[in-house]
């Protein structure tokens, strides 16, 4: 499906937008055009990745006229470009709204524009029953791709999302800290043991999208199933692959943290549908006919559960070991370790 089409990734100098070409770039594709803001990291890519199926296009997704200027040709996109970290959109609310919500709305539309025939939003668990500015502007985000699939024909331009927990050894994740904290020295530092997070690759990460993409129908938002670890066996589990002696220190929760990731919210839940490996989260497809839906309440919502990373599977010390040994980073630092260090190994 992807032969002689050109690709849009937004945010492509990121960690997802790396692993999709990686993915693609061997392909019989057309071209991958990597949007972003950041000049250093398009050229630290192109230095490292000469083919002449990768365009770079510097841009912002906050400036209607740059995503236009990009957008020529383009068959389908992936648009990966947020704000992602926690405590800068708590400082900076407003700049996570600019990104996450306007900047989708501009992506959005310039596709419609142009013609492009399906476009993949990329949202995260934090969207679910969102507590922080992250997750309600990536809430926000996934309420403007659903709405704007409505204002078009799927035949035109199909637009869709995915959902997903944390993306293990990514940008600014916990995995490469606490390697960090290992290899300087320093005690590990784990705000909750309890606190649980799902686990997933970023080849997994790409999988979804690809999946969404072959699958979704407009306004769709699709979950892949993930199981989860504590944060504490997590550290510990890091610590035993290192055979390190750091002291684990718990420092307590941080703003704007919760103890647990959502995938799938109760109301979320009760109406999608259950696939092999994944969940498909149909689009509210009601008009603004308020009598039809508020005379009437959903007595079988009252018995449902919510999908969250204390109710899935939950992995042992020895399995988060085995889910770390597949990441091509940590493999990578730990025979670098054991070269530094061979007499604790």
């Amino acid at each position: 499906m992807f032969k002689d089409k050109t690709l849009l990734i937004t945010g492509g100098t990121g960690s997802f937008g790396h692993a999709v070409m990686e993915r693609f770039l061997d392909s019989d594709i057309k071209e991958i055009r990597i949007f972003s803001r950041d000049e250093k990291k398009q050229d630290d890519m192109r230095k490292f990745n000469k083919n002449n199926k990768l365009k770079f296009y510097i841009g912002d997704v906050r400036d209607l006229a740059s995503v236009k200027n990009a957008m020529h040709g383009v068959d389908y996109i992936f648009h990966a470009a947020a704000l992602k970290q926690v405590p800068s959109c708590e400082f900076f609310p407003l700049e996570a709204v600019k990104t996450n919500i306007l900047g989708t709305d501009n992506v959005l539309t310039a596709a419609i524009d142009y013609g492009v025939e399906k476009v993949v939003c990329l949202s995260t668990d934090k969207a679910a029953y969102p507590i922080n500015a992250m997750g309600i502007s990536k809430a926000m985000m996934e309420k403007v791709f659903v709405a704007k699939s409505k204002t078009v024909s799927s035949d035109k331009t199909l637009i869709c999302g995915t959902r997903y927990g944390n993306v293990m050894a990514s940008r600014g994740s916990v995995i490469p800290l606490f390697i960090d904290q290992i290899k300087s020295g320093q005690p590990i530092t784990v705000t909750d043991p309890s606190m649980t997070r799902f686990l997933m690759s970023l080849e997994e990460a790409v999988e979804l999208v690809v999946f969404a993409f072959h699958n979704a129908e407009a306004g769709d938002i699709m979950v892949q199933k993930s199981p989860s670890s504590t944060i504490g066996e997590l550290a510990q589990a890091i610590k035993e692959l290192f055979n390190a002696d750091n002291e684990i220190k718990i420092i307590g929760t941080r703003h704007g943290e919760k103890r647990y990731e959502t995938l799938l919210t109760k109301e979320e839940y009760v109406k999608s549908e259950d696939l092999p490996n994944f969940y498909r989260v149909p689009a509210d497809k009601r008009e603004l006919n308020y009598d039809k839906y508020f005379e009437e309440g959903d007595r079988e919502l009252s018995s449902i559960e919510e999908y969250n990373s204390d109710n899935t599977e939950i992995l042992s010390i020895e399995q988060i070991k085995e889910r770390l040994l597949e990441l091509e980073y940590v493999r990578f630092e730990l025979e670098q370790w054991k070269r530094t260090f061979p007499i604790l190994n």
